[in-house]
């Protein structure tokens, strides 16, 4: 699984602290592993499949998505190129608990 981030997103975690940012992306590390040992709620009145984790006074709101990406590969001296299905991680928005759902 690969994990993308908005320009919204990695925006507000260059203002943060060193500490924060190493906590925050911890989380969304252990989300793209194991999401159900995270705080995490699907959000209503948005766009269907986004989700919200709590970490600590923080928000991240992220959907997952399925992309089709090429892979070249050498067999017996051919290169072969090939789609592959790879499920994405979008992280569309971090912020503050108060802000964020604004």
């Amino acid at each position: 699984m690969k994990i993308r981030y908005s320009k919204k997103s990695l925006k507000f975690l260059a203002k943060q602290e060193k500490a924060t940012i190493i906590r925050i992306r911890t989380a969304i590390q252990k989300l793209s592993v194991a999401p159900f040992e995270c705080d995490i709620k699907e959000m209503q009145g948005v766009d269907k499949g986004k989700m919200r984790m709590r970490v600590g006074s923080f928000r991240v709101i992220y959907s997952y998505k399925d992309e089709t990406e090429q892979e070249t590969i050498i067999e017996d001296g051919q290169k072969i190129i090939r789609e592959v299905e790879i499920e994405i991680l979008f992280i569309d928005e971090i912020g503050n608990r108060g802000d964020i759902y604004k």
